[in-house]
Protein backbone atom coordinates (compact mmCIF):
# COMPACT_ATOMS: atom_id res chain seq x y z
CA UNK A 1 0.00 0.00 0.00
CA UNK A 2 1.28 3.62 -0.35
CA UNK A 3 2.25 4.88 2.78
CA UNK A 4 -0.72 7.46 3.97
CA UNK A 5 -1.20 9.21 7.00
CA UNK A 6 -3.98 9.37 9.20
CA UNK A 7 -4.78 12.49 8.72
CA UNK A 8 -4.74 12.00 4.58
CA UNK A 9 -7.16 8.46 5.28
CA UNK A 10 -9.60 10.97 6.67
CA UNK A 11 -9.48 13.40 4.22
CA UNK A 12 -9.62 10.77 1.68
CA UNK A 13 -12.86 8.83 2.98
CA UNK A 14 -14.56 11.91 4.32
CA UNK A 15 -14.29 10.91 7.94
CA UNK A 16 -12.46 12.21 11.72
CA UNK A 17 -10.01 11.15 14.09
CA UNK A 18 -10.41 9.42 17.40
CA UNK A 19 -7.70 8.56 20.36
CA UNK A 20 -4.94 10.05 17.52
CA UNK A 21 -2.11 11.59 19.67
CA UNK A 22 -0.28 11.71 16.18
CA UNK A 23 -2.62 12.70 12.93
CA UNK A 24 0.70 11.94 10.76
CA UNK A 25 1.03 8.85 12.41
CA UNK A 26 1.50 6.25 8.71
CA UNK A 27 -0.67 3.64 7.70
CA UNK A 28 1.59 1.24 5.22
CA UNK A 29 -1.30 -1.29 4.61
CA UNK A 30 -2.12 -3.92 4.00
CA UNK A 31 -5.80 -3.98 5.24
CA UNK A 32 -7.07 -6.26 7.33
CA UNK A 33 -10.86 -7.25 8.62
CA UNK A 34 -9.48 -10.15 10.41
CA UNK A 35 -7.93 -9.02 14.29
CA UNK A 36 -5.80 -12.11 13.80
CA UNK A 37 -3.79 -11.23 10.20
CA UNK A 38 -3.45 -7.52 11.50
CA UNK A 39 0.21 -6.84 11.59
CA UNK A 40 2.80 -4.26 11.73
CA UNK A 41 1.22 -1.12 9.80
CA UNK A 42 -2.51 -2.69 8.72
CA UNK A 43 -4.86 -0.73 8.79
CA UNK A 44 -8.01 -2.51 10.65
CA UNK A 45 -11.80 -2.45 9.36
CA UNK A 46 -14.16 -2.88 11.99
CA UNK A 47 -16.79 -4.20 10.40
CA UNK A 48 -20.14 -5.17 11.67
CA UNK A 49 -21.39 -8.44 10.42
CA UNK A 50 -24.17 -11.00 11.10
CA UNK A 51 -22.26 -13.04 13.42
CA UNK A 52 -19.21 -10.72 15.21
CA UNK A 53 -18.60 -6.61 14.96
CA UNK A 54 -15.40 -5.88 14.39
CA UNK A 55 -15.52 -2.76 17.10
CA UNK A 56 -15.04 -5.27 19.83
CA UNK A 57 -11.86 -6.53 18.17
CA UNK A 58 -9.96 -3.21 17.38
CA UNK A 59 -7.94 -2.88 20.39
CA UNK A 60 -6.59 -6.80 19.85
CA UNK A 61 -5.74 -5.43 16.23
CA UNK A 62 -3.89 -2.24 17.80
CA UNK A 63 -1.93 -4.49 19.89
CA UNK A 64 -0.91 -7.16 17.38
CA UNK A 65 0.74 -4.24 15.64
CA UNK A 66 -2.07 -2.41 13.29
CA UNK A 67 -1.61 1.25 12.91
CA UNK A 68 -4.97 2.35 13.47
CA UNK A 69 -8.86 1.09 13.12
CA UNK A 70 -11.17 2.60 10.10
CA UNK A 71 -14.13 2.01 12.53
CA UNK A 72 -17.82 3.97 12.88
CA UNK A 73 -17.25 4.99 16.31
CA UNK A 74 -14.56 5.81 19.42
CA UNK A 75 -12.54 2.52 19.97
CA UNK A 76 -10.03 3.64 22.16
CA UNK A 77 -7.48 3.18 20.22
CA UNK A 78 -6.07 5.24 16.91
CA UNK A 79 -8.92 5.92 15.00
CA UNK A 80 -10.31 7.16 11.79
CA UNK A 81 -14.95 7.53 12.25
CA UNK A 82 -16.65 7.21 9.20
CA UNK A 83 -20.44 7.00 8.93
CA UNK A 84 -20.27 3.72 7.03
CA UNK A 85 -17.07 1.85 7.10
CA UNK A 86 -17.36 -0.75 3.96
CA UNK A 87 -18.19 2.63 2.00
CA UNK A 88 -14.99 4.54 2.91
CA UNK A 89 -13.09 1.55 2.73
CA UNK A 90 -14.24 2.12 -0.92
CA UNK A 91 -13.42 5.25 -1.91
CA UNK A 92 -9.99 4.63 0.29
CA UNK A 93 -9.50 1.31 -2.37
CA UNK A 94 -10.61 4.27 -5.28
CA UNK A 95 -8.51 6.51 -4.18
CA UNK A 96 -5.29 3.90 -3.74
CA UNK A 97 -6.16 3.18 -7.40
CA UNK A 98 -5.15 6.81 -8.72
CA UNK A 99 -1.95 5.80 -7.28
CA UNK A 100 -1.09 2.91 -9.51
CA UNK A 101 -0.52 4.76 -12.42
CA UNK A 102 2.05 2.50 -13.99
CA UNK A 103 0.03 -0.69 -12.85
CA UNK A 104 -2.17 -2.87 -15.40
CA UNK A 105 -5.73 -3.59 -13.73
CA UNK A 106 -6.77 -7.43 -15.34
CA UNK A 107 -10.45 -7.93 -14.08
CA UNK A 108 -12.18 -11.02 -14.29
CA UNK A 109 -15.89 -12.31 -13.42
CA UNK A 110 -17.74 -15.29 -14.65
CA UNK A 111 -20.21 -17.72 -13.43
CA UNK A 112 -17.73 -20.79 -12.57
CA UNK A 113 -13.91 -20.87 -12.90
CA UNK A 114 -12.86 -16.94 -12.10
CA UNK A 115 -10.89 -17.94 -9.15
CA UNK A 116 -8.87 -20.61 -11.22
CA UNK A 117 -8.59 -18.38 -14.02
CA UNK A 118 -7.57 -15.26 -11.74
CA UNK A 119 -4.82 -17.96 -10.47
CA UNK A 120 -3.48 -18.93 -13.57
CA UNK A 121 -3.07 -14.98 -15.18
CA UNK A 122 -1.44 -13.83 -12.01
CA UNK A 123 0.99 -17.08 -12.20
CA UNK A 124 1.43 -16.28 -15.70
CA UNK A 125 1.91 -12.22 -14.98
CA UNK A 126 4.29 -12.46 -12.31
CA UNK A 127 6.95 -13.45 -14.91
CA UNK A 128 6.52 -10.14 -16.88
CA UNK A 129 6.09 -7.73 -13.54
CA UNK A 130 5.58 -7.55 -9.84
CA UNK A 131 1.49 -8.78 -9.62
CA UNK A 132 -0.89 -8.86 -7.07
CA UNK A 133 -3.91 -10.60 -7.05
CA UNK A 134 -7.12 -11.27 -5.25
CA UNK A 135 -6.67 -13.82 -2.32
CA UNK A 136 -8.95 -16.46 -2.43
CA UNK A 137 -11.94 -15.71 -3.83
CA UNK A 138 -12.55 -12.28 -2.09
CA UNK A 139 -14.45 -10.79 -4.79
CA UNK A 140 -16.68 -8.64 -3.75
CA UNK A 141 -16.82 -5.21 -2.09
CA UNK A 142 -14.68 -5.98 1.02
CA UNK A 143 -12.04 -7.85 -0.93
CA UNK A 144 -11.67 -6.00 -4.23
CA UNK A 145 -10.34 -2.88 -2.03
CA UNK A 146 -8.62 -5.04 0.53
CA UNK A 147 -6.65 -6.63 -2.68
CA UNK A 148 -5.72 -2.82 -3.64
CA UNK A 149 -4.52 -2.30 -0.64
CA UNK A 150 -1.49 -5.01 -1.14
CA UNK A 151 -0.49 -3.19 -4.09
CA UNK A 152 2.15 -0.57 -4.25
CA UNK A 153 3.46 1.96 -6.96
CA UNK A 154 5.90 -0.84 -7.61
CA UNK A 155 2.94 -2.80 -9.02
CA UNK A 156 2.96 -4.06 -12.52
CA UNK A 157 0.35 -5.92 -12.55
CA UNK A 158 -3.05 -6.04 -10.47
CA UNK A 159 -5.27 -9.24 -11.20
CA UNK A 160 -8.67 -8.67 -9.81
CA UNK A 161 -11.60 -11.35 -9.62
CA UNK A 162 -15.08 -9.54 -9.32
CA UNK A 163 -18.07 -11.16 -8.35
CA UNK A 164 -22.15 -10.23 -8.75
CA UNK A 165 -24.71 -10.67 -6.87
CA UNK A 166 -26.90 -8.55 -9.27
CA UNK A 167 -27.16 -6.39 -11.63
CA UNK A 168 -25.13 -3.29 -10.96
CA UNK A 169 -22.46 -5.24 -8.88
CA UNK A 170 -19.82 -5.73 -10.71
CA UNK A 171 -20.19 -1.78 -12.15
CA UNK A 172 -20.06 -0.73 -8.69
CA UNK A 173 -16.49 -2.69 -8.11
CA UNK A 174 -15.09 -1.16 -11.31
CA UNK A 175 -15.62 2.27 -10.93
CA UNK A 176 -13.33 1.47 -7.87
CA UNK A 177 -10.84 -0.20 -10.02
CA UNK A 178 -11.43 0.30 -13.75
CA UNK A 179 -9.64 -2.64 -15.79
CA UNK A 180 -7.60 -2.70 -18.56
CA UNK A 181 -8.01 -6.04 -19.27
CA UNK A 182 -11.49 -7.64 -18.52
CA UNK A 183 -11.82 -11.45 -18.84
CA UNK A 184 -15.50 -13.13 -18.72
CA UNK A 185 -15.24 -16.88 -18.16
CA UNK A 186 -18.52 -18.15 -19.10
CA UNK A 187 -22.28 -17.04 -18.10
CA UNK A 188 -23.91 -20.20 -16.60
CA UNK A 189 -26.56 -21.28 -13.86
CA UNK A 190 -24.96 -20.87 -10.94
CA UNK A 191 -26.92 -18.37 -8.61
CA UNK A 192 -29.53 -18.47 -11.64
CA UNK A 193 -32.70 -18.30 -8.80
CA UNK A 194 -30.65 -14.91 -7.42
CA UNK A 195 -30.19 -13.33 -10.70
CA UNK A 196 -34.04 -14.20 -12.63
CA UNK A 197 -31.83 -16.07 -15.31
CA UNK A 198 -29.06 -16.52 -17.70
CA UNK A 199 -29.68 -13.01 -19.90
CA UNK A 200 -29.90 -11.72 -16.49
CA UNK A 201 -26.68 -13.06 -15.11
CA UNK A 202 -25.06 -12.11 -18.78
CA UNK A 203 -26.33 -8.52 -18.43
CA UNK A 204 -24.57 -8.39 -15.06
CA UNK A 205 -21.15 -9.61 -16.06
CA UNK A 206 -20.75 -8.16 -19.09
CA UNK A 207 -20.50 -4.48 -17.23
CA UNK A 208 -17.03 -4.99 -16.58
CA UNK A 209 -16.16 -4.91 -20.39
CA UNK A 210 -18.44 -2.13 -20.51
CA UNK A 211 -15.70 -0.70 -17.63
CA UNK A 212 -13.52 -0.99 -20.71
CA UNK A 213 -11.20 1.90 -22.05
CA UNK A 214 -11.34 2.25 -25.78
CA UNK A 215 -7.52 0.88 -25.59
CA UNK A 216 -8.26 -1.72 -23.51
CA UNK A 217 -9.13 -5.57 -23.99
CA UNK A 218 -12.22 -8.12 -23.04
CA UNK A 219 -11.41 -11.30 -23.22
CA UNK A 220 -14.25 -13.31 -23.75
CA UNK A 221 -15.58 -17.07 -23.58
CA UNK A 222 -15.93 -18.03 -27.63
CA UNK A 223 -17.86 -20.95 -26.77
CA UNK A 224 -20.45 -19.30 -24.68
CA UNK A 225 -23.09 -17.18 -27.45
CA UNK A 226 -23.94 -15.12 -24.13
CA UNK A 227 -20.00 -14.11 -23.64
CA UNK A 228 -19.19 -13.87 -27.25
CA UNK A 229 -22.01 -11.30 -27.55
CA UNK A 230 -20.19 -9.25 -24.76
CA UNK A 231 -18.29 -8.04 -27.74
CA UNK A 232 -20.79 -5.09 -28.80
CA UNK A 233 -20.97 -4.50 -25.53
CA UNK A 234 -17.55 -2.58 -25.13
CA UNK A 235 -15.48 -0.22 -27.52
CA UNK A 236 -12.22 -2.01 -26.61
CA UNK A 237 -10.28 -4.66 -28.64
CA UNK A 238 -11.23 -8.06 -28.56
CA UNK A 239 -9.78 -11.32 -27.73
CA UNK A 240 -11.86 -14.49 -27.94
CA UNK A 241 -10.74 -18.13 -26.64
CA UNK A 242 -12.02 -21.90 -26.37
CA UNK A 243 -12.25 -24.68 -28.98
CA UNK A 244 -14.11 -22.92 -31.28
CA UNK A 245 -12.05 -22.63 -34.60
CA UNK A 246 -12.40 -19.08 -35.18
CA UNK A 247 -10.84 -18.03 -31.30
CA UNK A 248 -8.32 -16.02 -31.71
CA UNK A 249 -6.18 -18.92 -28.62
CA UNK A 250 -7.93 -21.78 -29.01
CA UNK A 251 -7.19 -25.98 -28.22
CA UNK A 252 -7.13 -28.98 -30.21
CA UNK A 253 -6.48 -32.28 -29.39
CA UNK A 254 -7.75 -31.97 -25.71
CA UNK A 255 -7.25 -35.58 -23.49
CA UNK A 256 -7.47 -36.14 -19.88
CA UNK A 257 -4.15 -38.20 -18.76
CA UNK A 258 -4.78 -40.92 -15.62
CA UNK A 259 -4.66 -38.24 -13.12
CA UNK A 260 -7.28 -36.15 -14.22
CA UNK A 261 -4.51 -33.95 -16.32
CA UNK A 262 -5.46 -32.20 -19.28
CA UNK A 263 -2.96 -32.10 -22.27
CA UNK A 264 -3.63 -29.79 -25.20
CA UNK A 265 -2.23 -28.12 -28.09
CA UNK A 266 -2.56 -24.29 -27.81
CA UNK A 267 -2.52 -22.42 -30.80
CA UNK A 268 -2.03 -19.06 -30.91
CA UNK A 269 -1.90 -16.14 -33.77
CA UNK A 270 1.97 -16.37 -32.98
CA UNK A 271 1.97 -20.35 -33.62
CA UNK A 272 0.98 -23.87 -31.75
CA UNK A 273 2.82 -25.47 -28.46
CA UNK A 274 1.81 -28.34 -26.59
CA UNK A 275 0.44 -27.91 -22.95
CA UNK A 276 0.23 -30.27 -20.35
CA UNK A 277 -1.21 -29.18 -17.45
CA UNK A 278 -0.81 -29.83 -13.94
CA UNK A 279 -4.17 -29.00 -12.62
CA UNK A 280 -7.16 -30.95 -12.24
CA UNK A 281 -10.36 -31.33 -14.60
CA UNK A 282 -11.71 -30.01 -18.24
CA UNK A 283 -12.32 -26.60 -17.42
CA UNK A 284 -8.95 -25.72 -16.98
CA UNK A 285 -8.44 -25.71 -20.26
CA UNK A 286 -10.45 -23.09 -20.94
CA UNK A 287 -9.08 -21.08 -17.73
CA UNK A 288 -5.58 -22.02 -19.65
CA UNK A 289 -6.65 -20.30 -22.48
CA UNK A 290 -7.93 -17.12 -20.90
CA UNK A 291 -4.74 -16.63 -19.29
CA UNK A 292 -3.08 -17.32 -22.28
CA UNK A 293 -4.72 -14.41 -23.94
CA UNK A 294 -4.35 -11.47 -20.92
CA UNK A 295 -0.11 -13.31 -21.24
CA UNK A 296 0.05 -12.46 -25.34
CA UNK A 297 -1.41 -8.99 -24.00
CA UNK A 298 1.38 -8.44 -21.84
CA UNK A 299 4.05 -9.16 -24.29
CA UNK A 300 4.97 -13.04 -22.85
CA UNK A 301 6.14 -15.48 -25.88
CA UNK A 302 4.52 -18.27 -26.86
CA UNK A 303 6.90 -21.01 -25.85
CA UNK A 304 7.11 -19.28 -22.19
CA UNK A 305 3.69 -19.41 -21.61
CA UNK A 306 2.97 -22.90 -22.73
CA UNK A 307 6.28 -23.38 -20.29
CA UNK A 308 4.44 -21.89 -17.71
CA UNK A 309 0.88 -23.28 -18.34
CA UNK A 310 2.44 -26.45 -17.63
CA UNK A 311 3.78 -25.93 -14.53
CA UNK A 312 1.39 -23.89 -13.09
CA UNK A 313 -0.20 -25.05 -9.52
CA UNK A 314 -3.37 -24.76 -8.10
CA UNK A 315 -3.50 -21.39 -5.65
CA UNK A 316 -7.00 -21.69 -3.82
CA UNK A 317 -8.58 -24.64 -1.75
CA UNK A 318 -10.91 -26.65 -2.29
CA UNK A 319 -11.09 -26.66 -5.93
CA UNK A 320 -10.15 -30.19 -7.43
CA UNK A 321 -7.48 -30.38 -4.79
CA UNK A 322 -5.73 -33.63 -4.82
CA UNK A 323 -4.48 -35.46 -1.50
CA UNK A 324 -3.15 -39.40 -1.31
CA UNK A 325 -3.91 -40.83 1.84
CA UNK A 326 -1.09 -43.07 2.97
CA UNK A 327 -3.38 -46.10 2.15
CA UNK A 328 -3.27 -45.24 -1.57
CA UNK A 329 -6.99 -43.79 -1.41
CA UNK A 330 -6.94 -40.55 -3.40
CA UNK A 331 -9.58 -37.73 -1.78
CA UNK A 332 -10.46 -35.18 -4.69
CA UNK A 333 -11.89 -31.67 -2.88
CA UNK A 334 -13.83 -30.27 -5.26
CA UNK A 335 -16.47 -29.22 -2.44
CA UNK A 336 -15.84 -25.12 -3.04
CA UNK A 337 -19.26 -24.48 -4.69
CA UNK A 338 -21.03 -26.32 -7.22
CA UNK A 339 -23.38 -25.80 -10.22
CA UNK A 340 -24.48 -28.28 -13.30
CA UNK A 341 -21.90 -27.96 -15.37
CA UNK A 342 -18.80 -28.04 -12.92
CA UNK A 343 -20.31 -31.11 -11.49
CA UNK A 344 -20.62 -32.69 -14.97
CA UNK A 345 -17.10 -31.57 -15.11
CA UNK A 346 -15.83 -33.52 -12.22
CA UNK A 347 -17.68 -36.25 -12.48
CA UNK A 348 -16.05 -36.25 -15.83
CA UNK A 349 -12.45 -35.79 -14.44
CA UNK A 350 -13.48 -38.82 -11.55
CA UNK A 351 -14.16 -41.05 -14.00
CA UNK A 352 -10.66 -40.25 -15.72
CA UNK A 353 -8.94 -40.37 -12.68
CA UNK A 354 -9.86 -43.92 -11.82
CA UNK A 355 -10.35 -45.76 -15.07
CA UNK A 356 -6.38 -44.62 -16.46
CA UNK A 357 -5.19 -46.66 -13.41
CA UNK A 358 -8.21 -49.29 -12.37
CA UNK A 359 -9.13 -47.53 -9.57
CA UNK A 360 -12.54 -47.60 -8.06
CA UNK A 361 -14.65 -44.31 -8.47
CA UNK A 362 -16.48 -43.09 -5.76
CA UNK A 363 -18.19 -39.60 -5.51
CA UNK A 364 -20.05 -37.74 -3.01
CA UNK A 365 -21.99 -34.86 -4.17
CA UNK A 366 -24.34 -32.72 -2.29
CA UNK A 367 -27.23 -30.10 -3.22
CA UNK A 368 -26.27 -27.41 -5.51
CA UNK A 369 -27.79 -24.20 -4.34
CA UNK A 370 -30.03 -21.02 -5.69
CA UNK A 371 -30.69 -22.77 -8.88
CA UNK A 372 -34.30 -21.49 -8.90
CA UNK A 373 -37.56 -23.36 -10.19
CA UNK A 374 -35.10 -25.24 -12.58
CA UNK A 375 -33.48 -26.83 -8.90
CA UNK A 376 -34.96 -30.42 -9.30
CA UNK A 377 -34.39 -30.81 -13.05
CA UNK A 378 -30.82 -30.08 -12.21
CA UNK A 379 -30.97 -32.37 -9.45
CA UNK A 380 -31.93 -34.75 -11.34
CA UNK A 381 -29.64 -34.23 -14.76
CA UNK A 382 -26.91 -34.51 -12.48
CA UNK A 383 -27.56 -37.79 -11.27
CA UNK A 384 -28.23 -39.11 -14.33
CA UNK A 385 -24.79 -38.26 -15.67
CA UNK A 386 -23.58 -40.03 -12.45
CA UNK A 387 -25.20 -43.03 -14.07
CA UNK A 388 -23.85 -42.79 -17.39
CA UNK A 389 -20.07 -42.29 -16.50
CA UNK A 390 -21.06 -45.81 -14.46
CA UNK A 391 -19.03 -44.51 -11.16
CA UNK A 392 -18.76 -47.62 -8.79
CA UNK A 393 -20.32 -45.85 -6.02
CA UNK A 394 -21.92 -42.34 -5.36
CA UNK A 395 -23.27 -41.22 -2.22
CA UNK A 396 -25.81 -38.18 -2.19
CA UNK A 397 -25.41 -36.26 1.13
CA UNK A 398 -28.50 -34.46 2.56
CA UNK A 399 -32.22 -33.16 2.18
CA UNK A 400 -34.70 -33.35 -1.16
CA UNK A 401 -32.06 -32.27 -3.19
CA UNK A 402 -29.35 -35.13 -2.77
CA UNK A 403 -32.80 -37.94 -2.50
CA UNK A 404 -33.35 -36.50 -6.58
CA UNK A 405 -30.02 -36.99 -7.37
CA UNK A 406 -30.04 -40.29 -5.92
CA UNK A 407 -33.28 -41.50 -7.55
CA UNK A 408 -32.54 -40.42 -10.55
CA UNK A 409 -29.00 -41.82 -10.55
CA UNK A 410 -30.64 -44.77 -8.82
CA UNK A 411 -32.84 -45.23 -12.28
CA UNK A 412 -30.14 -45.01 -14.49
CA UNK A 413 -28.74 -47.86 -12.95
CA UNK A 414 -25.79 -46.29 -10.67
CA UNK A 415 -25.09 -48.06 -7.34
CA UNK A 416 -26.78 -44.73 -5.47
CA UNK A 417 -26.97 -44.11 -2.15
CA UNK A 418 -28.58 -41.36 -0.33
CA UNK A 419 -27.01 -40.62 3.56
CA UNK A 420 -28.90 -37.68 5.68
CA UNK A 421 -25.49 -36.31 7.17
CA UNK A 422 -22.29 -35.87 6.98
CA UNK A 423 -21.91 -37.98 9.78
CA UNK A 424 -23.61 -41.35 7.73
CA UNK A 425 -21.15 -40.54 4.87
CA UNK A 426 -18.11 -40.34 7.11
CA UNK A 427 -19.33 -44.15 8.74
CA UNK A 428 -20.46 -45.13 5.04
CA UNK A 429 -17.49 -44.53 3.62
CA UNK A 430 -15.08 -45.61 6.46
CA UNK A 431 -16.79 -49.55 5.92
CA UNK A 432 -16.56 -48.76 1.92
CA UNK A 433 -12.76 -47.60 1.57
CA UNK A 434 -9.91 -49.78 0.31
CA UNK A 435 -6.59 -48.74 -1.29
CA UNK A 436 -6.55 -47.40 -4.36
CA UNK A 437 -9.99 -45.86 -4.14
CA UNK A 438 -10.61 -42.36 -5.88
CA UNK A 439 -13.38 -40.44 -3.65
CA UNK A 440 -14.68 -37.03 -5.19
CA UNK A 441 -16.65 -34.68 -2.78
CA UNK A 442 -18.56 -32.08 -4.77
CA UNK A 443 -21.53 -29.71 -3.70
CA UNK A 444 -22.29 -25.83 -3.48
CA UNK A 445 -20.47 -23.95 -0.55
CA UNK A 446 -23.44 -23.97 1.93
CA UNK A 447 -23.26 -27.87 2.17
CA UNK A 448 -19.68 -27.40 3.69
CA UNK A 449 -18.54 -31.06 2.24
CA UNK A 450 -14.78 -30.06 2.73
CA UNK A 451 -15.10 -30.74 6.03
CA UNK A 452 -15.87 -34.53 5.34
CA UNK A 453 -13.06 -34.13 2.86
CA UNK A 454 -10.74 -32.50 5.68
CA UNK A 455 -11.91 -35.46 8.02
CA UNK A 456 -11.71 -38.44 5.88
CA UNK A 457 -8.26 -37.47 5.39
CA UNK A 458 -6.90 -37.18 9.13
CA UNK A 459 -4.98 -40.59 10.36
CA UNK A 460 -8.10 -42.49 11.99
CA UNK A 461 -9.75 -42.45 8.46
CA UNK A 462 -6.94 -44.35 6.70
CA UNK A 463 -7.07 -47.99 6.71
CA UNK A 464 -10.23 -48.25 6.41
Amino acid sequence: MQPMTLSEIADVVGGKLADAADPDLVVTGPAAFDSRQAGPGVLFLALSGEHADGHAYARSAVESGAAAVLAARPVGVPAVIVDDVLAAFGRLGQHLVHTLDRTTIVAITGSAGKTSTKDLIAQLLQTAGPTVATPQSFNNEIGLPLTITMADPSTGFLVLEMGARGVGHIRELTSVAPPQISVVTNVGTAHIGEFGGRDKIAEAKGEIVEALPPGGLAVLNADDPLVLAMKHRTRARVATYGLAPDATVRATDVTLNEHGQPRFTLHTPEGTAPVQLQLVGEPQVHNALAATAVAREAGLPLDQIADLLSSAAAQSRWRMEVTERADGVTIVNDAYNANPASMGHALKALSAMSRGRSRRAIAVLGHMNELGEDSRTAHETVGRSAAELDLDHVLFVGGEEARWMQQAAAAGGANAVHLDDQVAALDHLRSLLRTGDVVLLKASRGVRLERLAERLLQPDSEGA
